[in-house]
């Protein structure tokens, strides 16, 4: 039995083989897709990204989605985003969680401000739910690097506690 995100390559490779994104071919049925997978993956994106506000922003962050956006190029784009007090002064990128589909990919990816590309494989409410993990790993991802480009300051939990208090 396959891991979700192993499952999720696999479902990616297969696309890439056979020339089709789950059962569709053309670019509008594609980009009909990922607006549905959108649709599914927002109630998990928002608790992935409300997990990191709790966890390490001890609640000061704002989770805010774009809704489907079309980029310059003729891409279509989502992006549900974690901002809070400390990094909008600093000036760097908020955690994010991104769905793109770029004018000329074979199908979707998710990715995150800092982190690259990871198949967008959702088609059912399931597919959305067994992203979880990615999710999380990505909003986790995000995090590390922008405490790496900016300073741990960044994030509440730490400042928050003495240094004889870390576990």
């Amino acid at each position: 039995m396959c891991t979700p995100m192993n499952e999720a390559l696999l479902r990616h490779f297969r696309d890439l083989r056979d020339g089709n994104h789950g059962r569709a071919v053309t670019r509008e049925d594609k980009e009909r897709l990922f607006f549905t997978a959108v649709e599914l993956l927002d109630p998990v994106a928002r608790t992935a990204l409300h997990e990191a506000n709790t966890d390490l922003l001890l609640g000061t962050g704002e989770v805010v989605a774009s809704g489907i956006t079309r980029s310059q190029e003729g891409g279509v784009n989502a992006m549900w985003s974690l901002t809070w007090p400390e990094q909008r002064a600093s000036g760097v990128q908020p955690i994010a969680i991104v769905g793109h589909y770029g004018r000329d990919f074979h199908h979707p990816h998710l990715r995150g401000n800092t982190v690259g590309d990871w198949p967008l494989n959702v088609f059912d409410a399931a597919d959305a739910t067994a992203q979880l993990d990615t999710l999380r790993v990505i909003a986790s991802a995000d995090a590390h690097n922008l405490v790496f480009q900016e300073s741990y300051r960044l994030i509440p939990a730490i400042t928050a506690e003495a240094p004889d208090q870390a576990p």
